[in-house]
């Protein structure tokens, strides 16, 4: 049916490019790679704390927070910030 209403050759060049993937090697280096999930993905009102408190240790948490930011993550924790705090950051960088 759409094919009907579009003009001739725009709907078989609609999907011809294909996407490359983002590089996410870094994340084979993270040390929330090496501990497990379960700490940076909390059940709603749980402590982040412990994941908070790995994240300060790690050497590549501004690539994390930065993947984050821009890929729009919005649960659990990232480069260190929980969901609001990178909300509230979000919000301050666009103004």
């Amino acid at each position: 049916m759409i094919e009907r209403f579009s003009r001739s050759g725009t709907l078989l060049a609609m999907h011809t490019d294909t996407l490359t993937p983002p590089d996410l090697s870094w994340q084979e280096e993270a040390l929330c790679a090496q501990t497990g999930g379960d700490f940076f993905f909390p059940e709603p009102g749980s402590s982040v704390r412990e994941a908070k408190r790995i994240c300060g240790l790690c050497p590549i948490r501004a690539t994390c927070l930065e993947y984050a930011l821009t890929h729009d993550m919005r649960f659990g924790v990232w480069g260190g910030l929980s969901e609001k705090e990178r909300h509230a950051l979000r919000r301050t960088d666009s103004r």
